[in-house]
């Protein structure tokens, strides 16, 4: 059974950091392509950043870039997301997920509010 559980949302303020991390299990992780995406509140959810299996290649949605890391450590079975200088527009709740065949498993997701 897969199972993806987020960790390391937080209420923080506009210029900080925070990490999160996503806890993989249930489905062969070294080889998958492991995503991150969010919704903010009335809107769509969007994909943020993917890395590959082996962590070699990663990409970002425009509004991120330079300022998220996703990264990944394949004998935890684990994703994170490094994000720096957030803002407002960085509200949302963010999601791990992974394609299987053709079916997509989301996680729980933890919420994220940036606000001063």
């Amino acid at each position: 059974q897969v199972r993806l559980v987020e960790f390391g949302g937080a209420l923080v303020q506009p210029g900080d950091s925070l990490r999160l991390s996503c806890a993989a299990s249930g489905f062969p992780f070294n080889t998958s392509v492991m995503r991150w995406s969010r919704q903010a509140p009335g809107n769509q959810r969007e994909l943020v950043a993917s890395i590959t299996a082996d962590g070699a290649i990663t990409h970002y949605v425009n509004s991120v870039k330079g300022r998220f890391t996703i990264s990944r450590d394949n004998v935890k079975n684990t994703v994170f997301l490094q994000m720096n200088s957030l803002t407002s527009e960085d509200t949302a709740d963010y999601y791990c997920n992974v394609r299987l065949g053709s079916t997509v498993h989301w996680g729980q997701g933890t919420p994220v509010t940036v606000s001063s």
